[in-house]
């Protein structure tokens, strides 16, 4: 398994090649890191003093973060101490807003703790936040005093007194650190950007380029923030108390602005030819990042265990196989599908290429975001094999042109797919390639082969059918009908019949019912046509799925996948005698601690076998084979923790 593999964005801010050791040269006599004690004789109670700064910036909401949110939260709260006794503060979190210079004082009095408690709360702890109000804050200027026109958030580490979005860029870089578990770097590194002080009060320093970069960043930031948030806060009567982002929305905004941070300097430093005095933040373009702030939980990766440790034939036993490749994912910031990436081989599937076209790449809005496939094809596993982070295959998707593209460096499918590669290297010079676009009976999915793109032809149409509509569910389906022509001439269809045949769970003497594991209590029968010998082969088939409610848990999860696949069956290293398959896939047990009860249809394990009979309506599901051609395992990661990772790469 490839331990870290590194992903296709290239990020224009790594975490770490800002942090520069040392400070630029200071003219203000404030200490240039915005903390106005020493740490040691330190002895204030109230009040917290700081300056909230774009420009300096009046009426804006200020908070001192305890509770770790993102967000002003009132009282009463309570606060846990380092001793494992609880407070409570009526009041909820200190906060003000700013006066004029952007100066603010905090009345942090109610921090004090009984002393038969535990020691008072020290604000030094805890992170600033402030927030710019529309219509209501205002900013300094030459010119005098502007309304700020739409709302953005800033914060600083502990300590830090400034808030301004230079120390919003250095709070969340550090947070990123620590969550990544790099080797240990001290804040006051992360403040600092080629000579810059992030910490800084940069307008009594005289800092133009600082406060060139802050303003780009400020509107960098406004344009991330939720219009719905806007709106709330553009309110008649709005204070800047009003909770409306998530903890998660919160720390999804920082990540964002770091990794966004290095293309929105390289705009200013552009516009400014080295002289920042007179660079109109205002005028610039600046990169236009959409973010999805639910914070969905997508698939990251795929490890595929489909080689045999002693050189058998497939299928064997499930302790015999050794992994054969690596897939990774890739996402845009807001969970848009950029790539899929092997080390090893991929075996890219047209019909789930238009199960995504559905969605628009977004996969979490797919129940069951990626099904299972695999190439078989002895040279996946020595791909692997090879030192190195090798990508040896890769699709590609361009969702605003309706494209994508399959490039690869093997044989793997020279037998099974009719596809060679065309360089010894990923060169974006692709070997298939599809374009889409909506057509009467559904998606219309277009392949060609060859440099030309012209050596194969096939129209892949995703049919409007599918247990979803059987079932009158509102997300697509884990599966859909279809049909595939070459030239004209029907080369395969899948259409699904109604209605289907749906029971309860049932147990015998033998295995008694456990409502929490997964059963086959809805039959999907379906036509195929297409390869006579091959349809016949199949003979009458059903998708199997486990669709029901438990515990007031809704769930739809498809527990077979059959499929034709003779040229797989072909393959010298393969015992199968028709070419008829089944994908069986397992999830989490209902009751198992590390379900997500927001996306309980997740895939952890699939396994290839041949093609079985249909289970009777209401039995269990088997437990997990012992033979096997292959074995996918699954990983998923939070968009929050698959953004921090990659500004690890």
């Amino acid at each position: 398994m490839v331990a870290a593999m590194k992903r296709l964005i290239s990020l224009t801010v790594p975490l770490l090649s800002l942090a520069i050791a040392g400070c630029g040269d200071e003219s203000d006599q404030l200490p240039v890191d915005g903390r106005d004690f020493d740490g040691v004789n330190y002895s204030e109670r109230a009040p917290y003093q700081g300056r909230v700064i774009d420009g300096y910036l009046k009426n804006a909401r200020v908070w001192l973060d305890i509770d770790g949110d993102g967000q002003y939260t009132q009282g009463p709260m309570e606060v846990e101490l380092a001793n494992g006794r609880v407070v409570t503060l009526d009041d909820g979190e200190p906060t003000t807003l700013t006066g004029d210079g952007g100066q603010f004082s905090l009345d942090i009095s109610s921090l004090s703790v009984d002393p038969s408690a535990g020691a008072d709360l020290d604000p030094r702890h805890y992170p600033l936040y402030a927030l710019a109000i529309p219509g209501q804050t205002l900013e300094e200027t030459y010119q005098g005093d502007v309304a700020i026109s739409r709302a953005y958030l800033m914060s600083a580490g502990p300590g830090i007194r400034n808030v301004t979005p230079l120390t919003t860029l250095a709070r969340f870089r550090a947070d990123a650190a620590r969550r990544n578990s790099l080797a240990p770097v001290s804040d006051s590194e992360l403040a600092n950007l080629d000579g810059l002080n992030l910490w800084q009060d940069y307008i009594i320093a005289g800092n133009e380029r600082a406060h060139a970069y802050a303003r780009a960043l400020a509107r960098f930031m406004a344009s991330q923030t939720p219009d719905s948030y806007n709106d709330i806060l553009s309110r008649p009567g709005s204070n800047g108390t009003e909770r409306h982002l998530s903890t998660d929305a919160v720390f999804l905004l920082g990540y964002s602005l770091v990794q966004n941070a290095g293309d929105v300097i390289a705009v200013v430093d552009a516009a400014a030819g080295g002289n920042f005095s007179n660079v109109d933040t205002d005028a610039l373009e600046l990169p236009e990042v959409p973010l999805e702030l639910a914070n969905p939980v997508l698939l990251t990766s795929q490890r595929v265990l489909a080689h045999s440790r002693r050189g058998q034939s497939l299928p064997t036993g499930t302790s015999d196989l050794d992994v054969s490749a690596e897939l990774f994912f890739d996402y845009t910031e807001d969970g848009q599908l950029i790539s899929v990436s092997s080390k090893g081989c991929l075996a890219p599937s047209p019909q789930e290429l238009a199960r995504l076209v559905q969605v628009n790449g977004y996969m979490a809005q797919l129940k069951t975001q990626w099904l299972p496939s695999v190439a078989l094809s002895p040279e996946s596993r020595s791909r692997y094999e090879e030192e190195g982070e090798v990508i040896h295959e890769r699709m590609v998707f361009d969702w605003r042109n309706n494209r994508a593209f399959f490039d690869t460096v093997t044989q793997c499918h020279v037998d099974a797919w009719e596809v060679s590669p065309e360089s010894s290297e990923l060169d974006g010079s692709p070997e298939v390639s599809w374009s889409w676009a909506e057509g009467d009976a559904g998606i219309e999915l277009i392949e060609r082969t060859g440099a030309s793109g012209s050596e194969r032809r096939r129209l892949i149409t995703l049919l409007a059918n599918s247990p979803s509509e059987i079932l009158e569910t509102e997300l697509p389906d884990q599966v859909t009908g279809y049909q595939v022509t070459r030239n004209e001439v029907l080369e395969a269809e899948l259409s699904f019949l109604q209605p289907d045949e749906s029971c309860a769970p049932q147990g015998t003497d033998r295995d008694p019912r456990d409502d929490n594991a997964q059963y086959v209590t809805h039959l999907f029968p379906f036509d195929y046509s297409g390869d006579t010998e091959a349809a016949t082969a199949f003979g009458p088939r059903a998708y199997e799925y486990d669709a029901r409610q438990v515990d007031g848990l809704t769930i739809e999860r498809l527990l077979k996948l059959p499929f034709l696949s003779p040229a797989l069956a072909s393959l010298g290293n393969v015992d199968s005698d028709d070419g008829a398959f089944q994908w069986q896939l397992y999830y989490p047990r209902l009751d198992a601690d590390s379900i997500d009860r927001e996306r309980p249809d997740l895939i952890q394990s699939a396994f290839l076998m041949d093609a079985s009979t249909v289970a009777a309506c209401g039995s269990r599901f088997p437990e997990a084979p012992r033979n096997t051609f292959a074995r996918i395992d699954y990983e998923y990661q939070t968009l929050s923790d698959y953004l921090v990772g990659l500004l690890a790469d």
